[in-house]
């Protein structure tokens, strides 16, 4: 039985040490550290202008 244990904890730690290994990830990748330098314009323009000037219409 206790034997069952080991074998079972050592397949259990082999297993993850074959995971951790098996990365697709490359050694010589360098870290980067782009940044979005998108400027979006969120400047809202009000549309909503009256034009108030009075026109004289009794002019001739």
């Amino acid at each position: 039985m206790k034997n069952a244990f080991k074998f079972g904890f050592l397949a259990l730690a082999l297993s993850l040490g074959v995971a951790a290994c098996n990365s697709e990830q490359k050694a010589d990748s360098a870290d980067t550290t782009l940044t979005d330098t998108t400027i979006v314009d969120t400047t809202v323009v009000d549309t909503t202008i009256v034009d108030t000037a009075v026109t004289d219409t009794t002019k001739l």
